[in-house]
């Protein structure tokens, strides 16, 4: 175990890291609407575009980090990130904005995916899930603040200025950097060759237990990146909600992901990550099919739906932190390739809710809804996977 890891100042350095994503997003959710009013194109785009990149770059970055360690590749991750970041706030059409979210996106996605990995390399199995569920504890506090400050600042000043404080972040980050330890020693480290990485990632998708907890956290994050995609749209757009009140019914629900987080470090010492899992991911159900059902009858209201969302998201506290550990867990040997996997997946999966939103948008929050029903019923056939090759205490 790397105790240097539990230390306050390192383990802020890795929960900022596991936030980059969620900050990146979540920062300009307000401001969505009046960028695509401003700038006269699909906004959505640029929310795709940085989950291709996000995603992609995972794959490429994963074997890198496995060859050479984990903190040359964040010191390349944080100055692209920086200059995506600026790079997007001096953009003058939508085309430059997306552009420019593909290189912030392959700076940003070594932060979640070397902080896992990182822990991975340092901790044992339930040691771990305590670790990522103090991660995805704090990463929750920024979804909450993002839209926040988000909203503010478009209150105030320009979009722009979301990226500009999004530049400065990276430059604190960067710096920062610094006072982290290096977890992958060199006699742990594999050469690096086209061939070995294909081959890992090869090893990663036919092992049977690793993908079953992958594929599950995806589905799952399909779900979850159809709110956080839709959201804006239907509490502003379709309800009427102000911009610079759309953080809170946003950060309402991290806060049931910070409540479920806590929770959850307790409860895996008393229960498998499977049984937990189970849980989790059939109240995520029920939630998806209240939210289903009242928005079709139209009944409730924007009350109904924050309160099911609520419920939904809650259980992103427990499904996130276990299905990581699990999956982790059962490649030991590649955690920079198979942390890259499940980053790669897991963000990617937003690229196919915004695509379907785009595809079936009508105004109203159906699509949004019946996306999330649809890919919460596919992460527990996921789950349910029979596999007899699971370890024990699985």
């Amino acid at each position: 175990m790397n105790d240097k890891l539990t230390r306050p100042l390192f383990l802020a350095i890795l929960c900022t890291l596991m936030a980059f994503a969620s900050l990146s997003i979540d920062l300009y959710l307000p401001a969505m609407p009046l960028m695509a009013k401003e700038l006269h194109g699909d906004v959505e785009l640029t929310v795709t575009a940085f989950l291709v990149g996000f995603s992609i770059a995972q794959l490429i970055w994963g074997p890198i980090s496995d060859s050479f360690g984990r903190r040359l590749p964040l010191y390349i991750g944080m100055l692209m990130f920086i200059v995506g970041s600026a790079g997007c706030a001096l953009s003058k059409n939508m085309e430059q904005i997306v552009l420019w979210r593909i290189v912030q996106a392959f700076g940003a996605c070594t932060g979640p995916m070397l902080a896992r990995a990182m822990i991975r390399d340092s901790f044992s199995r339930v040691k771990a899930a305590q670790m990522f569920s103090t991660l995805f504890f704090f990463m929750a506090v920024a979804p909450i603040v993002g839209p926040l400050i988000g909203g503010q600042i478009i209150r105030f000043s320009s979009w722009r200025v979301i990226f500009v404080t999004l530049a400065a972040l990276g430059v604190i980050m960067f710096i920062s950097l610094f006072a982290l330890p290096e977890t992958l020693h060199e006699d742990k480290r594999v050469k690096l060759s086209f061939a070995n990485a294909f081959n890992h990632y090869l090893v990663l998708v036919k092992n049977r237990i690793f993908m079953k907890y992958t594929l599950c956290l995806t589905f799952f994050y399909v779900a979850a990146y159809a709110y956080m995609t839709g959201s804006p749209f239907v509490y502003i757009s379709y309800f009427g909600v102000a911009p610079q009140y759309f953080g809170f019914l946003f950060g309402l629900n991290l806060l049931g992901v910070m409540a479920m987080s806590i929770l959850n470090r307790r409860l895996v010492l008393r229960y498998s990550l499977k049984q937990l899992l189970k849980i989790a991911v059939f109240v995520s159900l029920l939630a998806a099919v209240i939210l289903a059902l009242v928005v079709k009858i139209q009944i409730g209201g924007v009350v109904a739906v924050v309160l099911s969302i609520f419920l939904f998201f809650s259980m992103n506290g427990i499904i996130a932190a276990n299905t990581t550990t699990a999956a982790l867990d059962a490649a030991p040997s590649l955690a920079g390739s198979a942390s890259a996997t499940i980053g790669a997946l897991q963000y990617g999966s937003g690229i196919v809710s915004t695509l379907l939103l785009a595809y079936f948008k009508d105004g109203t929050p159906w699509p949004m809804a019946w996306i999330m029903l649809v890919f919460t019923l596919a992460s527990i056939v996921t789950l349910l996977w029979p596999n007899n090759t699971v370890k024990s205490g699985d």
